[in-house]
């Protein structure tokens, strides 16, 4: 089982590979840059190196790097879309020299325009910029379906992969609480919701998964994560997910709203029941 959390990296790569390992994590996710503005840090090859050592050391599995927040390739202000082309762009870069194979992003929001509009607007910077020589697996992430989201079905998910060329590149993140919030019953019907997923999309596609409780109802349509056990999907449920026989090989990042050492205690549980 590949189990860890999010990791600052702004100690660097390496000082972010000793806290998973402090935290009995074996991998982890971490922001690409400044997660509410855009900002890079510029790469050092001596601490990627540190990095790599650690990885290959203690037989981490796929780490997880996540676009900032303000990424919106759905988005109709044109300084607010190629910005998103501008930190996509040099995030796939960037990750030709990390060693880290997979690369999470929220696909959007329209503001209003539709979720076609919105659609084609992000596969639209997809294909302007993936060019299909990637060695990253470059994830869309499930969203709850909050104000003008798109990415909270399986249909809006789908929609967005058949639109983009090299979508063989493409795969699927999905967050425990966003897919609660959305309204597939994961705590009753889990078996339910995976056929489902790999009906409309394929579960071929999914290559990592947010491992969060939900600090709301089922079906609020909203975003606010709780620790593990700590919510409305609860330990049993989420355990139950994590020992799926479709899902047990896939990566599971915790983002729960606690510090690495909260994160230590919750990898500590959850260890301890799988």
């Amino acid at each position: 089982m590949y189990l860890g959390s999010h990791i600052s990296i702004a100690q660097g790569f390496t000082k972010a590979g000793e806290i998973a390992l402090s935290i009995s994590a074996n991998t982890f996710q971490f922001f690409t840059r400044n997660p509410r503005g855009g900002n890079a840090k510029e790469l050092d090859i001596d601490d990627i190196d540190g990095l790599k050592r650690i990885l290959e050391e203690n037989k981490f599995g796929p780490l997880l790097a996540h676009a900032p927040y303000t990424l919106n390739m759905a988005s109709h202000k044109e300084d607010t879309w190629n910005f998103a082309k501008m930190a996509f762009q040099d995030d796939l870069k960037r990750l030709e020299i990390i060693p880290c194979s997979l690369y999470n992003f929220h696909p959007g929001s329209h503001t209003g325009k539709g979720v076609e509009y919105g659609i084609d607007r992000i596969a639209g910077v997809l294909n302007e910029i993936i060019t299909g020589k990637e060695s990253t697996t470059i994830l869309l992430e499930g969203m709850s379906g909050k104000g003008t989201e798109i990415g909270s079905t399986f249909e809006e998910l789908r929609d967005i992969i058949q639109k983009v060329k090299h979508s063989e590149l493409m795969g699927i993140c999905l967050d425990t609480c966003h897919l609660h919030s959305a309204g597939y019953d994961i705590v009753n019907n889990l078996d339910g919701v995976l056929e489902e997923f790999d009906k409309i999309v394929g579960i071929d596609r999914l290559k990592a998964i947010h491992l969060n409780d939900n600090m709301n109802e089922y079906n609020s349509k909203k975003d606010r994560h709780a620790g593990i056990g700590e919510g409305s999907i609860g330990l049993e449920a989420l355990i139950n997910i994590i020992r799926h026989p479709q899902l047990k090989d896939i990566p599971f990042f915790l983002e729960t709203p606690y510090e690495p050492e909260g994160h230590k205690k919750e990898i500590e549980i959850i260890r301890s029941m799988v």
